[in-house]
C-alpha cells in the first residue's frame, strides 16, 4: 500500500482573524459552543495534511477558475484554500450564514 503524501497547512493571519471574530461572536452567547466550534474548525483544517484535493473548487464570477478549494465545516463555516506543491494555504474562514459576496468583488 502506498503512503499518502503529507501537506503542510498554513493558515493566513487574515483567516485566523476571521476565525477569532467568529469564535468571539459565538462566545458572547455560549462559551462552551465557541470552544467546541473552534476545536471542530481546527481539526478540519489539520485534516488538510492528507488529501486536500478531496474538496471541490470554489466557483464564483470574479475568482479565477480552480484557484480555491472549499471545505464546509460543521455546516456553518467555509474554509477557502489553495494547494501549492506540498503546502495548503488557508486564506479565508467564512461564516456561511453571512453574505460573503464582498470576497468576489
Amino acid at each position: 500500500m502506498t503512503e499518502l503524501k503529507k501537506y503542510q497547512v498554513i493558515v493566513s493571519d487574515k483567516a485566523m482573524r476571521m476565525l477569532g471574530n467568529h469564535i468571539r461572536f459565538l462566545a458572547d452567547a455560549d462559551r462552551n459552543a465557541a470552544t467546541e466550534t473552534k476545536e471542530k474548525i481546527m481539526a478540519a483544517l489539520r485534516s488538510l495534511t492528507e488529501l486536500p484535493e478531496r474538496y471541490p473548487f470554489f466557483h464564483a464570477e470574479y475568482i479565477p477558475s480552480n484557484k480555491y478549494h472549499k471545505m464546509v465545516i460543521d455546516r456553518r463555516y467555509l474554509a477557502l484554500y489553495q494547494i501549492k506543491d506540498t503546502s495548503v494555504y488557508v486564506d479565508y474562514i467564512l461564516d456561511c450564514r453571512q453574505d460573503y459576496e464582498w470576497l468576489i468583488h
